[in-house]
């Protein structure tokens, strides 16, 4: 096999942009869920500093959607597995790891509903916005997961780091929070804390188990359809798993 067989066969350009899309995406969801959970608190130095971190955080979310936007054109268009525009919209339909894909489906439309209910925060108030915002919370966990299940490279020194990194910066921006906070509760700060702890636990176990262990590839797609006979009598397979 020539060098440039080999070339051939290895990941697209799209493939480079889809994961580097995504990743920082990810990253930038990580800084702007933990800028909003330290910065939630009362105990802001100033009004002027409040509107400079609010202000940070509406531009860290704005990029956030760039190149999440990004990640999934690139994703579509690389024609190495087909997952189809109905599939970002619509959780699970995608033929490629529909649980994985489905998760970071799932976190892209609560981001979107975010960035829509932020833009008509004005029409529908305070009350139905900020209850829409939470959705941005629970959109970060979800979007880690289908980071760490989908990713073919999750097994990279580099991008466990990236993953490790943004699951510290948001458990701390957790305990900062929680330490500020002395006006709520004993008990519900005691929960937030077990809360942030069982997640950290639950992602580095699923981790060891699944995207550490050889044939997570095949494990995190379905099992293929049987193959198509073609009229020289010879098998070809139907679209199959991603490499490791």
């Amino acid at each position: 096999m020539t060098s440039m067989t080999v070339l051939a066969a290895g990941p697209s350009p799209l493939w480079y942009a889809t994961r580097a899309g995504g990743t920082v995406a990810l990253l930038l969801l990580t800084a702007t869920v933990a800028l909003g959970i330290a910065s939630g608190t009362r105990y802001a130095p100033s009004r002027r500093t409040r509107f400079e971190v609010g202000a940070l955080h509406r531009n860290l979310s704005v990029l956030t959607l760039v190149f999440l936007a990004l990640h999934v054109v690139t994703a579509i268009a690389d024609t190495f597995v087909h997952i189809g525009w109905t599939a970002t919209v619509i959780p699970f339909l995608s033929p490629y790891r529909p649980l994985w894909v489905g998760l970071g489906t799932v976190a892209l439309d609560l981001l979107l509903a975010v960035a829509l209910t932020s833009a008509l925060r004005l029409r529908i108030g305070h009350r139905w916005w900020k209850a829409v915002h939470w959705a941005a919370y629970a959109a970060w966990p979800v979007a880690l997961l289908h980071a760490l299940g989908t990713g073919s490279d999750s097994r990279s020194p580099l991008q466990l780091a990236l993953s490790a990194f943004c699951l510290a910066v948001t458990v701390a921006a957790v305990l900062y929070r929680l330490r500020r906070a002395v006006s709520a509760r004993r008990p519900a700060r005691i929960a937030a804390g077990a809360a942030a702890f069982a997640l950290s636990v639950l992602l580095t176990v699923f981790v060891a188990v699944g995207p550490l262990r050889p044939g997570w590839s095949q494990r995190a797609q379905p099992p293929p359809e049987a193959p198509v006979a073609t009229a020289h009598g010879h098998t070809v397979p139907s679209e199959g798993s991603a490499p490791e």
